[in-house]
């Protein structure tokens, strides 16, 4: 049997966790989370693009604990919003809020609005100690509901209204949701390579130095 490579995600959101170990449970990886470790330096996602914060994440995470670390940042789009909550889409509204909150305060802007197109984007950044990356980026269209429906998912979900399958995000399964999502789509970009991610990590993963231990000389 092939060893497993470790991949630590830089989350501790659940949700995001499920998603991803869900779309690589039959890959040769050992993943964990930031749950797994001690305590760890909150990484300050100050970056103007998802790209920028993602990496962020991902090669300070790797620098800390020393493994191979994936990293997502990603977000809700609203063209009616010119383009927000974008980047600030897990801190909209302000720290502190949950994602119901979240969700209301952006039906409420979108009240009497005719345009519902939105899209979630999402950029994925697997990065390894050395401070070396690989990008992934994809997103997912859709419209913004008129009311929140589902229970699954986590985030906007309730309120992303995909139109193909007729039902907002949080009405899917894990699966359609895994196959249809911004962040199913980036990670399945990834998969598609992942004999080559395993070659690259390889290569790139800093190498223990050996030293043979010499007795001293006593003349």
């Amino acid at each position: 049997m092939k060893d497993q490579t470790t991949i630590v995600l830089a989350t501790r959101n659940k949700g995001k966790i499920a998603e991803i170990q869900d779309l690589l449970k039959d890959y040769p990886v050992s993943i964990k989370c930031l749950d797994h470790f001690g305590p760890i330096p909150p990484v300050v996602e100050d970056g103007d693009t998802f790209e920028a914060n993602a990496y962020k994440k991902a090669s300070q995470v790797a620098r800390v604990i020393g493994l191979p670390t994936l990293a997502d940042d990603s977000g809700l789009c609203v063209k009616a919003l010119d383009g927000k909550p974008g980047i600030w889409s897990a801190r909209y509204g302000g720290r502190g809020l949950s994602d119901r909150e979240r969700a209301a305060r952006l039906l409420k802007e979108m009240e009497n609005r005719p345009d519902r197109d939105a899209a979630f984007e999402c950029v994925i950044s697997i990065a390894v100690p050395t401070g070396q990356a690989l990008t992934y980026e994809a997103r997912c269209d859709g419209r913004i509901a008129r009311a929140p429906a589902g229970e699954s998912g986590f985030g906007y979900d309730p309120i992303f209204y995909f139109p193909p399958l007729k039902k907002t995000f949080a009405q899917l399964s894990q699966e359609e949701k895994s196959r249809v999502s911004h962040r199913g789509k980036a990670l399945s970009e990834f998969c598609g390579e992942f004999d080559k991610v395993l070659a690259w990590i390889e290569m790139h993963m800093p190498r223990e130095e050996k030293f043979a231990c010499r007795e001293k000389d006593n003349d």
